[in-house]
């Protein structure tokens, strides 16, 4: 009986081995696949932010009169919300300025939606375009902005009127009053 308890015993202690190896075996594997994951850079997903599409908002408006203004308050909203200003550049450009960075805004009339009214008794007038837009050359939390979508323009205003009470007919006067809202919208990608 002793030589079978020996023997017994001897393949529990020889399996109670064989266990504590293969814990050791795991644990050690885990530890190395630790240790090589921190030794790695991060996942590139982890890395690179994805861009986030989105519907956004914006609204321009001004009340000068001044012919050579050409900065303007704006309000965006939807994908990011935050109010700015539009800085009119040349060749149907602007840029959008914000407190965390700014982007390029490339825009162009639709052909024929251009509308203008004059009524030569009030010297009240209208004008109203439609047009497209592309935004992109962002900086700050604009890096990499793409995107786009459409654009309405509408203005009324009191013209000037000549020294005998006359309106002035030329649309380079100085308006007495005037109210320009641009109201747009597109699908745009921001990181």
């Amino acid at each position: 009986m002793k030589k079978g308890s020996n023997a017994v015993s001897r393949l529990r202690r020889a399996a109670t081995r064989r266990v504590r190896a293969a814990a050791v075996g795991v644990a050690g594997a885990a530890t190395a696949a630790a240790v090589v994951a921190l030794a790695l850079p991060p996942a590139a997903s982890a890395a690179t932010p994805a861009h986030v599409w989105g519907t956004e908002h914006f609204q321009i408006m001004n009340t000068t009169t001044n012919p050579n203004n050409n900065t303007n308050p704006l309000i965006a909203y939807g994908l990011f919300t935050a109010a700015g200003v539009d800085v009119q550049n040349s060749r149907n450009t602007d840029t959008f300025y914000f407190n965390n960075g700014h982007f390029l805004v490339r825009h162009a009339p639709i052909a024929a939606s251009e509308h203008q009214t004059f009524d030569p008794r009030t010297c009240f007038f209208t004008y109203s375009e439609r047009g497209t837009f592309r935004v992109g050359r962002g900086t700050g939390r604009y890096w990499g902005i793409s995107g786009g979508g459409t654009y309405a323009l509408s203005v009324i205003g009191i013209g000037s009127r000549l020294r005998n009470g006359a309106c002035n007919p030329s649309q380079n006067a100085p308006a007495q009053a005037q109210q320009q809202v641009i109201r747009a919208v597109g699908q745009l990608s921001l990181r």
